[in-house]
């Protein structure tokens, strides 16, 4: 191969995601990991102990891997192909030793060292202190201070784990996509959603390209795994035994056969343990909390048990009050997990009379995006618009758009790939940085966001009518992409999310979505995607209403995956006799008003703590919960009908939360925001809960 023509070796502009093919990645590696050596020689035979020194040769290692390693694991969670796994992953034992020996080079830690202690420390900015700082940290939890056989045996763990995170991943998405229920008489059917049945029809032709296309109204149907289809399944399917079938397909995806990920939570769990020990650590919680905010196991348990102290009381309530009243609507049998969604939507339709299907008509994805970029204009005084020529795309459906600030220059561009893909797309949705923006040696390079959901496809001539949750979880995912595209830190390392303690990094997305419900935003964008017509008052009154509907059933469900993640990876021993379904099972018994069933496997399927970056971290959606709903409470305050105190106080918000970054603590941050600490009485009020 002529290595010039490697897409992945390009060192300026936007990844050739058109051209990346998985031959090129074993010529990119060699070529990127033998650079990345000469230049980490360097730095190592440098007399040199200064920031120049350091930090410019270290930021085009970052270059070098920013081109040619991050598309590929990008490319590997939205067009995942096996030709792609396998060059991934028969590649990633190069890059995991490259990157341990780069955090594990003990000049370079002396270099680093020298410099936080060296006269030239007081003459840093406070944003260059802390990424030194950090990055000495990180070489300390990296096994700098280890030698002989518990660095190598360190370095073994770190690239089983690295391996084993890939195939939990790829394992679940083989599972999600081996499972479907095809039906056929309209008896079975009955009930479901207009959107569904396209979603169905279209699912059930993809899969059997030879027959006569499906069609909404006459089916066949196809429902999966796959959130837009499983989710409106069981709010609406009239069948119990149906229900039930797609439940324990969900409770036991990637639980057994090829794709069984019960050894490998094992194997993850024993190695993230031995990590710990060989760190010096009790266990894995004490290493993952060393660098967040929270700083210790101690200070998560407390906010956990005082959620769940005002949470839990209330969710066994609304669980009752459904029983209730399913009962009285002709369910004799007391409520199993597959009816419970069912009955919620009927009850919630009953009492505010309003249903999902009813607002779809307004969520047209382009309405949508039209009013989010209209927020951010007001809020920001950013201006969004399209610039699809402008970028190469993985697939057809993806848009690219640029941003631009108040005196029209162009800051950030993001790429949004907005549809669900079960064939070659994991589910979820994320934000993840393509460019980060950095001022140096290299130029002025402005951040580059990837904004990915699994948002409702346009189908049967349809376009793409989103649920009032798919809008949030948009307006989630910009919230992410806003703090890596609105920072003003010159310093890569803590541009954008770059530096940010996990548990704060949920804090500008949990804000946006804050902002579905406010009326002037919500009314911009909501109108019926055929006549233009906008959200009536009372369809609008009635979803504001339902906002607290069973929000502390959907509290102790968080609550319960951030407890039992701690608990995995603090006291949990996984070579003892308890196993960890049992441990979930443990903790569900404390926080469920509904517990799970003894076959449950959800664990096989928690991708967020073994496959992400949320291992003994899961709390951290709580934690900035706290935070992002006391920085709306701001905008309360200042008066939400008041679009000069909005726009002032939305001012000071992209100045500090945004555009700051991790140049500095979060807390800081924070305080520079709002005034003081941060208080937890706004996310109770927002839930409908009182403080105890």
């Amino acid at each position: 191969m002529d290595i010039t023509a490697n897409p992945l070796l390009q060192r300026t502009g936007l990844p050739a995601y058109d051209r990346i093919e998985p031959a090129h990645i074993e010529p990119a590696v060699t070529a990127v990991v033998s650079r990345g050596q000469e230049i980490l020689s360097g730095i190592e035979s440098t007399a040199e102990a200064n920031w120049d020194s350091l930090m410019g040769p270290m930021e085009e290692i970052d270059l070098l891997f920013e081109y040619g390693w991050s598309p590929i694991g990008h490319l590997l969670s939205v067009a995942n192909t096996e030709a792609l796994r396998a060059a991934h992953d028969a590649n990633m034992p190069r890059i995991v030793e490259f990157s341990l020996a780069l955090r594990q080079s003990p000049a370079l830690y002396r270099k680093l060292c020298a410099l936080r202690e060296g006269s030239q420390w007081s003459q840093l900015l406070p944003a260059q202190q802390r990424i030194i700082t950090r990055s000495i940290q990180s070489a300390e939890l990296s096994g700098i201070n280890l030698e002989g056989a518990a660095r190598a045996r360190f370095n073994e763990v770190e690239q089983a784990l690295s391996l084993l995170a890939t195939k939990f991943s790829n394992n679940l998405l083989d599972a999600t996509k081996a499972w479907a229920l095809d039906l056929d008489d309209e008896a079975s059917v009955a009930g479901l959603p207009p959107s569904l049945l396209r979603l169905a029809a279209a699912a059930w032709s993809a899969a059997h390209p030879d027959q006569p296309p499906a069609t909404a109204e006459q089916g066949p149907w196809r429902i999966t795994l796959d959130a837009p289809s499983f989710g409106p399944f069981m709010e609406h399917c009239r069948v119990p035994p149906l229900r039930e079938e797609a439940y324990r397909a969900q409770i036991a995806r990637a639980a057994q056969g090829e794709t069984d990920n019960t050894p490998l939570i094992t194997e993850i769990l024993s190695l993230k343990l031995e990590k710990a020990r060989l760190l010096g650590f009790a266990n894995y919680a004490e290493v993952s909390l060393a660098q967040k905010m929270a700083g210790s196991v101690a200070a998560v348990d407390a906010m956990h048990e005082r959620l769940l102290a005002v949470a839990l009381p209330k969710a066994r309530e609304e669980l009752a009050e459904l029983q209730a009243w399913a009962a009285s609507h002709d369910q004799s049998e007391p409520l199993a997990h597959w009816d419970v969604a069912f009955w919620a939507e009927r009850m919630r339709e009953a009492r505010y009379a309003f249903t999902d299907e009813e607002l779809r008509p307004y969520f047209s994805l382009d309405r949508v995006l039209e009013g989010l970029f209209a927020l951010c204009h007001r809020l920001f005084g950013i201006t969004i618009t399209a610039a699809a020529e402008q970028a190469p795309v993985w697939n057809p459906d993806v848009r690219f758009y640029a941003v631009l600030d108040e005196q029209g220059a162009r800051i950030a561009s993001f790429y949004l790939d907005p549809y669900s893909r079960p064939q070659d797309k994991r589910g979820g949705a994320w934000m993840n940085d393509c460019i980060q923006r950095s001022v140096g040696p290299f130029g002025t390079r402005l951040p580059v966001a990837h904004l990915v959901c699994n948002g409702t496809p346009p189908s049967g001539g349809v376009p793409s009518l989103m649920t009032f949750r798919e809008v949030e979880t948009l307006f989630h995912e910009f919230g992410h992409g806003l703090q890596h595209m609105l920072t003003t830190v010159d310093f890569r390392d803590a541009a954008g999310i770059a530096g940010v303690e996990w548990d704060a990094v949920e804090l500008p997305s949990q804000f946006m979505e804050n902002w579905c419900l406010h009326r002037p935003t919500l009314m911009g964008m909501a109108r019926h995607h055929e006549t233009g017509e906008p959200l009536p008052d009372a369809l609008y009154e009635k979803l504001r209403a339902a906002k607290t509907w069973r929000a502390a059933s959907m509290m102790v469900r968080q609550l319960h995956f951030g407890m039992t993640d701690l608990a995995l990876h603090a006291g949990f021993d996984p070579d003892g006799a308890e196993s960890a379904f049992a441990v979930e099972q443990r903790i569900a018994a404390r926080t469920s008003p509904l517990p799970p069933l003894p076959e449950n496997r959800f664990l096989c399927s928690f991708s967020h703590i073994f496959a992400g970056g949320y291992a003994a971290g899961y709390y951290s959606y709580k934690w900035a919960e706290v935070l992002s709903a006391d920085a709306f409470a701001a905008f309360e305050e200042a008066g939400l009908d008041d679009a000069a105190a909005v726009a002032a106080t939305g001012r000071r918000y992209r100045d500090t939360i945004l555009a700051q970054g991790g140049s500095r603590h979060p807390l800081q941050i924070f305080h520079d925001f709002r005034g003081r600490d941060p208080d937890p009485t706004a996310l109770l009020r927002h839930h409908g809960l009182k403080a105890a």
